[in-house]
């Protein structure tokens, strides 16, 4: 298959964990999870359809049970059969999946841990804003929550602001969440071109791409979020899979 290659894309993933029900698999950034009506690019969904072709001929299925954006690592979880596809559509709305991400944000916070429990919603509905999918802490807003905790601070140096290392438990699932609540505690991730402050980041980066311009602004190419634990309940057991810091993150935090 041909691609367009618009955007510099990773289209690497690992395996993490693999049974006769499941795949889990570490996503790289940047790469979308499943292809759009108007990117002709590589996807994970093409990665792993290629990785389970002999499932696919023998009438197993690729049903992708959570989805990270473009520019977010980690793990995903894949159910192979309906039978695991019908049961973890159930747990997800059952809340029963347990998830934790790192952070890599702007800023010291002065506290260990905090709780944003803002309700979010699309920001176009309350205020003006030139990005479509931005999403904002508003009260007409649906419920939402997320903890957060200090791994790592690391003060300013190489020309790079003070950081701080959050380990993020999302109890709810709204669009950008921990992006959202990161930024309205004052301390948005690190990369993050729509919450960041300037939204104009976002849009010189869909038109022109990654700039020296925007490197100096932004320091690193994608928004620094890692999916880095899963915990799932299928067919009476839990199982838990884990993802160390990539490269990118941690070496942001030790340059």
């Amino acid at each position: 298959m041909s691609f367009d290659m618009p955007i510099a894309v990773q289209p690497h993933f690992d395996v993490l964990y693999e049974d006769d029900d499941v795949l889990v698999v570490d996503k790289a950034a940047p790469l979308l999870t499943h292809p759009t009506g108007e990117k002709n690019e590589p996807t994970l969904w093409h990665g792993v359809r290629e990785l389970l072709a002999y499932e696919l001929a023998c009438g197993g299925q690729v049903s992708f049970i959570n989805r990270l954006d473009r520019e977010t690592s980690g793990i995903t979880l894949i159910a192979k059969t309906p039978f695991s596809a019908r049961e973890l559509g159930k747990a997800m709305q059952q809340r029963l999946l347990h998830k934790e991400y790192f952070a890599v944000v702007q800023g010291a916070p002065l506290w260990n841990s905090a709780c944003c429990d803002e309700p979010i919603l699309r920001m176009e509905t309350v205020a003006a804003t030139r990005i479509h999918v931005r999403q904002c802490c508003h009260p007409q807003g649906k419920p939402c929550c997320t903890e957060f905790e200090v791994l790592r601070r690391t003060p300013a140096r190489n020309g790079l602001p003070p950081l701080a290392l959050l380990r993020c438990i999302p109890h709810t699932g709204r669009l950008h969440q921990i992006r959202v609540h990161a930024a309205y505690l004052g301390f948005p991730l690190l990369g993050d071109k729509i919450y960041g402050g300037d939204e104009q980041n976002y849009l010189d980066f869909i038109v022109e791409g990654w700039t020296p311009a925007l490197a100096a602004r932004l320091h690193i190419e994608r928004h620094a979020l890692h999916a880095c634990s899963l915990r799932f309940p299928l067919g009476g057991r839990e199982i838990t899979v884990t993802s160390p810091l990539p490269s990118d993150l941690a070496d942001l935090l030790s340059a």
